[in-house]
């Protein structure tokens, strides 16, 4: 079931995208942190976040994003996907992302395979200067394709910096 849920919710952006989309979105660097095993909390352990996100899209709507995220049991997951941000205003802004990675579970929470997919639903408010604050709900899962498929939730708090901003282009 929530599994279904987290599918849906990714895939809503990918079906209603249209013109709403920012002309002016900046490339992202995003810091993270959050809840790692949300519901399950069979394994709770903070989780960090580093990705880069790039501001130019293709097919008008999808954005590429490659990321590393670690745990404080030391699991790494490393990857990347696409995304979509919907703009509901000027201001608030809706991105569901997926992608694929390796992952290493450390001391922490066995996620079936070492191969694991995250999905992402996130809603953000964008500041004057293009960076954003957000939080998002993920799931990583294997998709069956290990012998066990325990999945995870996990809750992060982002702060997604446009890069100009870092190098001040």
């Amino acid at each position: 079931m929530l599994r279904r849920l987290c599918a849906a919710l990714i895939a809503a952006p990918l079906l209603f995208a249209g013109p709403a989309l920012a002309e002016d979105d900046p490339s992202f660097l995003s810091l993270g942190g959050g809840w790692w095993d949300l519901i399950a909390q069979d394994d709770n352990q903070a989780d960090f976040r580093l990705e880069y996100r790039h501001g130019q899209r293709f097919l008008e709507i999808v954005k590429p994003w490659a990321g590393l995220e670690v745990t404080t049991a030391g699991g790494v997951w490393a990857g990347g996907g696409l995304l979509v941000d919907i703009y509901l205003g000027r201001r608030f802004v809706i991105t569901g992302s997926t992608g694929v990675g390796g992952f290493y579970e450390g001391d922490g929470k066995d996620l079936g395979s070492p191969i694991e997919f995250r999905s992402t639903i996130e809603v953000g408010y964008r500041f004057d200067d293009r960076s954003r604050l957000s939080l998002a709900f993920g799931h990583l899962s294997n998709a069956g394709i290990g012998d066990d498929n325990p999945g995870t939730e996990v809750l992060t708090l982002y702060y997604h910096l446009p890069i100009d901003t870092l190098f001040g282009e």
